[in-house]
């Protein structure tokens, strides 16, 4: 006889599973900005029921990836140049200030956490750049991914659940814009270089320099994502 408790736990494992893999589709823009979420059509395509997918959509409404609006049903989250400029404003506050506390209480651990994901972003980053515009995006994912644990990991000894949690959530956010730009801007930069010295930096414990090569580091991206966005915006209302 299952327990009582297997039910409510498989409930959890569902709507938890539904939730990751909407995300991640909406921030590769499987689902593109401000398009209607028809519920039975991500029945079907995720074959999940509707109380999990109600579930990972209220989810992700709180993370402002998606909109709802009276009981009228589910929209992905536009993207404006306005939204970018503040994501990129508060990200940069955030992932400095978690970096300067991991810097000063991280341990050997982090130091670890710090070196492996570096390394394994490294490797594949080298590919990447090696490939120009002709990278499959099986690799880019990858490449996407191992950013993404290198830079959750330089901060993820600040002691601060609340500045990981937005890291995290601000991380996913400028990714959506990072990756409409990703073809535009790839290889027209030395970002293997700049990890390299945000890594350098970090290890030494050199706080301020590290900090001040994160803020340039994510401003140069965030000044070629805002340049993409806006050109393409700007061919959209041509055509229109």
């Amino acid at each position: 006889m299952k327990s009582t408790a297997s039910a409510p736990a498989a409930a959890r494992t569902l709507a938890k599973r539904a939730y990751q893999r909407l995300r991640r589709d909406i921030v590769h823009g499987q689902w593109p900005p401000g398009g209607k979420l028809k519920l039975e059509a991500l029945v079907q395509h995720y074959e999940i029921g509707m109380s999990p997918l109600r579930e990972a959509l209220a989810r992700l409404v709180g993370d402002q990836l998606v909109k709802t609006e009276d009981q009228r049903g589910f929209w992905v989250a536009p993207l404006s140049l306005d939204e970018l400029d503040d994501i990129s404003r508060v990200r940069n506050l955030i992932e400095t200030e978690a970096l300067r506390l991991s810097i000063e209480r991280g341990d050997e651990a982090w130091v670890q956490r710090v070196r492996e994901t570096y390394d394994a972003l490294n490797e594949v980053e080298s590919d990447v750049l090696g490939r120009g515009d002709g990278a499959p995006q099986a690799l880019l994912d990858a490449w996407e991914e191992r950013n993404r644990l290198f830079h959750y990991a330089l901060v993820s000894a600040c002691d601060s659940p609340w500045l990981i949690k937005l890291q995290e959530l601000l991380y996913h956010q400028a990714e959506r814009y990072r990756r409409v730009s990703l073809s535009a801007s790839r290889g027209k930069r030395f970002v293997q270089d700049e990890h390299q010295a945000i890594f350098e930096a970090t290890l030494e414990r050199n706080a301020l320099r590290a900090c001040r090569l994160t803020h340039d580091h994510l401003m140069r991206t965030y000044d070629e994502v805002r340049k993409t966005v806006a050109a393409l915006g700007a061919e959209k209302k041509n055509a229109s």
